[in-house]
């Protein structure tokens, strides 16, 4: 590693004298250099992979009767470029419901993009395109990233392409709510200046691993961002590249959190304060068949505790599809436990 990504990582905040006795604190001058160095040497290295995404609704991209001028995008965003064959990652909100996507490459080519998948819940998407000499960027471990530490942000803000902004880690395990109403965890937030147009692209680390997506601000907020982890973000691209879409478990039911009263919580022992209200059971559902009716309260499921919709929501995975689980609701104050069988959740369009 280089001496000045050292400096910005904290390994080094000094430099040792000849003699090696003690160090020689260094000036504010050459800390800064050291930062610039660290940031330019990210976007050289990461620029490359970073790409420019183009929706469009018509199938051609084009203005009717228009045939030499392209019509203007419904929608752009960012995108970067993960594998060497072609695939591109980038947020569900940018392509979802697209019938015509292009992408302009770091090299500036303009190339028709193919739709692999997106998932609304995590709001990340996959597109490819059929090109070579591609750079894939190396993705990092968001595990490992702690707040404080030095993240720089690229892409294409108002269709400024490879823009660079620089910040810090603010903070780890945020929650955001996806457009889909699925709370997104392990969120990243970032001071990193974003964007409209920014979506998708990578969040980066001094040593030039991508450990996020940049996908949200918080409007009229400054300096709020937020960039969905790697760590889902390549589980969920592992999954769209193999079925085209992240399956889930769904129990056919419509409901709202809701407190539980404290001698309900005391008489049955319960560990949650709260539940979710059952508003709505599908007809031919799961806990239509387990018997579940509007005004009950679930509980527990899976021998879990079960607060609220987000509760409920982390625990229907795809593990769950036609797996056979306990599931507790509170009927007129009484207590009762039925088994469900989960089924797939229909895919979002």
């Amino acid at each position: 590693m280089s001496r000045a990504l050292r400096l910005t990582t904290g390994e080094a905040l000094a430099e040792q004298s000849p003699d090696g006795a003690s160090p020689s604190p260094l000036s504010d001058d050459e800390l800064l250099d050291a930062y610039s160095r660290a940031v330019m040497g990210v976007a050289e290295r990461v620029s490359p992979s970073v790409v420019n995404i183009e929706v469009h609704q018509s199938s051609a991209g084009r203005r009717p009767n228009d045939m030499n001028r392209r019509a203007d995008p419904e929608g752009v965003g960012s995108g970067f470029v993960f594998t060497p064959d072609g695939f591109i990652l980038t947020n569900s909100h940018v392509v979802h419901r697209a019938r015509h996507v292009e992408v302009t490459l770091g090299d500036g080519r303009g190339l028709p993009a193919e739709l692999i998948g997106d998932d609304p819940d995590t709001d990340l998407a996959v597109v490819r395109v059929d090109a070579t000499q591609l750079v894939p960027v190396a993705l990092g471990d968001s595990d490992k990233i702690r707040p404080g530490q030095l993240v720089v942000a690229i892409g294409n803000p108002y269709g400024f392409q490879t823009t660079v902004t620089a910040g810090v880690v603010s903070a780890l395990g945020r929650s955001l709510r996806a457009r889909s109403g699925r709370l997104i965890d392990n969120v990243i937030q970032t001071d990193a200046a974003l964007n409209p147009g920014n979506s998708g692209g990578p969040l980066v680390t001094s040593r030039g691993e991508v450990v996020g997506v940049n996908t949200a601000i918080i409007l009229p907020a400054q300096g709020i961002c937020f960039a969905i982890a790697v760590n889902t973000a390549r589980f969920v691209a592992s999954r769209l590249i193999k079925d085209g879409r992240v399956r889930r478990s769904t129990i056919g039911i419509g409901g709202q959190n809701t407190p539980l009263h404290r001698r309900v919580v005391r008489f049955h022992e319960l560990e949650v304060e709260s539940g979710v209200l059952v508003l709505s059971v599908e007809a031919t559902g799961p806990s239509a068949r387990a018997g579940l009716r509007a005004g009950d309260v679930i509980v527990d499921f899976d021998n879990q505790p079960v607060r609220g919709i987000d509760d409920l929501h982390r625990m229907l995975t795809d593990e769950m599809v036609g797996r056979k689980a306990p599931l507790v609701f509170i009927r007129d104050n009484w207590k009762k436990t039925v088994e469900i069988i989960p089924a797939e959740s229909p895919a979002k369009h």
